[in-house]
């Protein structure tokens, strides 16, 4: 039986939108990030990253993680990955080509496109885009996305998905990683042909059930 562990409003909306697409059985247990045990959540009586029970399973206290049978994954792109090969028929590599493709998107993601995208999301949405540091921040962490941007809008402007001429975990894992930066209409403007395939990612049933979901939950 499949675990994941984490909220859906956390690095585990990756393997989420994945086990969506799969309609693979799990459990998920909710684990909320310690520093959010105020406001909202104040109450929360389930397990933290903090909780020793949860800090046996991933001793570095980040979530996701994910059991599966004796297999434990602490990494939110590698679970997809997982996954996919396991039990995501199309949505995994049909080939050790495709296997170092998907690797090699999972990895462009997490080295080259989300520190600076994250960088500009919480100004965005903290509601500070229109201060001048906000603004400021915004603007620098543009111009260190364009460089890779300008690689994936490259490979977009002639292919559909990221790998196979398909749909796959690649797909979902880069769409996840770049939506931070998607609240940027200007940058999205600038580079069409990724702003078409994250909304073409964004339509299906899914990524819509697992975005309610996260919705859901307290902020």
């Amino acid at each position: 039986m499949l675990t994941l562990y984490g909220v859906s409003r956390s690095r585990a909306s990756r393997p989420l939108w994945l086990l969506k697409e799969t309609g693979t059985s799990f459990t998920q247990v909710p684990v909320l990030q310690a520093y959010r045990l105020a406001g909202d959540n104040a109450d929360w009586k389930g397990w933290s990253t903090a909780s020793p029970a949860y800090l046996a399973i991933n001793p570095l206290g980040q979530i996701p993680a994910l059991a599966d049978g004796d297999v434990v994954l602490t990494e939110s792109l590698a679970i997809t990955l997982y996954l996919a090969r396991k039990y995501g028929g199309a949505l995994g590599p049909q080939s050790d080509i495709e296997t170092a493709q998907m690797e090699q998107w999972a990895l462009f993601a997490a080295t080259s496109v989300e520190v600076p995208a994250l960088e500009m999301y919480y100004p965005i949405a903290e509601g500070r885009s229109e201060t001048p540091e906000g603004a400021a921040l915004i603007s620098v962490a543009a111009e260190k996305l364009r460089r890779p941007f300008r690689r994936l809008q490259a490979h977009l402007a002639t292919h559909p998905y990221l790998v196979g001429d398909r749909f796959t975990a690649a797909d979902i894992n880069t769409a996840e990683v770049t939506r931070y930066a998607q609240g940027n209409a200007a940058l999205m403007v600038e580079f069409p042909a990724i702003k078409g395939w994250i909304e073409r990612c964004q339509s299906r049933p899914a990524f819509k059930a697992m975005w309610a979901a996260r919705m859901a939950e307290p902020a």
